[in-house]
């Protein structure tokens, strides 16, 4: 695997999958009891946006960096806002950088969660132990992510099984749609071991009828209800290059599309070009 997240951090994807990201966990810590963060494909954690590998695509510029821009954080919606403050408190400490998804994630933790962040490639897994360091609610595993779903689920700390999970599953889609075929196999594996479970599922969107064998088997999945959010930055007419992305989440918490739908048209308005969309789509839904 080639893939390097420094070179698209903070676009338009990351906006969408962190402000999902962070409105998930904000809902499930409602609750006093801990939860268990699983972050499949981590990276390295904290990105430079100054860097030549950000520069070199400019797709912060046209993300995070727009979003800064056009929407301070007292005039966001709330999911936005919490987003936006998030990224402020890390660019407070390190100006001019990026939060990836573990980062932020340790950043929300309370003394009774826990985090595990995998990352296959070496560099990048040095990196997020450094950016991690001296916090012992984080764990860092360089390894495969789906073998992770099955290892480390259910989840156990100090020998004591959490009752809580949130499963962040964040593929580079490398293989193009011959990934999802993966990602719902090693889902399906750790939806065996852990039912109750809540993932969340970033995917790339090019053209979006060609999600639709994606979406059929995810409804399939033996999860109580599925919802999916969207944010397309442009028309979903090309099929060579990402013009929009959305989190599928599987066994959301309750009523999380009233923290996450007010988001998503000023992010489309605030992000996107000519054409740009949002849309919540219920795969599943929840039986009362």
């Amino acid at each position: 695997m080639n893939y390097r997240h420094a070179f698209h951090a903070g676009n338009h994807a990351d906006v969408l999958k962190h402000v999902v990201l962070l409105a998930v966990l904000d809902a499930l810590q409602r609750k006093d009891a801990g939860i268990f963060v699983l972050d499949t494909h981590a990276g390295r954690g904290r990105y430079d946006l100054g860097s030549d590998q950000a520069g070199r695509t400019g797709e912060a510029e046209a993300g995070i960096v727009r979003l800064q821009a056009a929407m301070p954080p007292g005039a966001a919606p709330a999911a936005v806002r919490r987003y936006l403050e998030a990224v402020a408190a890390v660019q407070s400490l390190e100006p001019g950088s990026y939060p990836g998804s573990p980062l932020l994630v340790a950043d929300a933790l309370r003394d009774q969660d826990r985090l595990a962040a995998c990352e296959l490639l070496p560099e990048e897994a040095t990196a997020l132990k450094a950016v991690l360091a001296g916090d012992p609610r984080c764990h860092v595993h360089q390894r495969d992510g789906y073998a992770a779903l099955a290892a480390l689920l259910p989840p156990r700390d100090g020998g004591q099984r959490l009752g809580r999970a949130l499963v962040l599953v964040d593929p580079p889609y490398e293989a193009q749609d011959a990934e999802f075929a993966t990602l719902l196999a090693g889902v399906r594996a750790a939806l065996g071991k852990f039912p109750q479970a809540v993932f969340a599922i970033w995917y790339p969107i090019k053209r979006r009828a060609t999600l639709m064998p994606f979406f059929r088997k995810a409804a399939a999945l033996p999860v109580k209800s599925a919802v999916a959010f969207e944010l397309l930055v442009r028309p979903d007419d090309s099929p060579l290059r990402m013009n929009g992305s959305g989190m599928l989440l599987l066994n959301p918490p309750w009523q999380i599309e009233k923290a996450i739908d007010p988001a998503l048209k000023p992010l489309a308005q605030a992000l996107g070009e000519t054409g740009a969309s949002w849309r919540t789509t219920w795969l599943k839904a929840a039986e009362n």
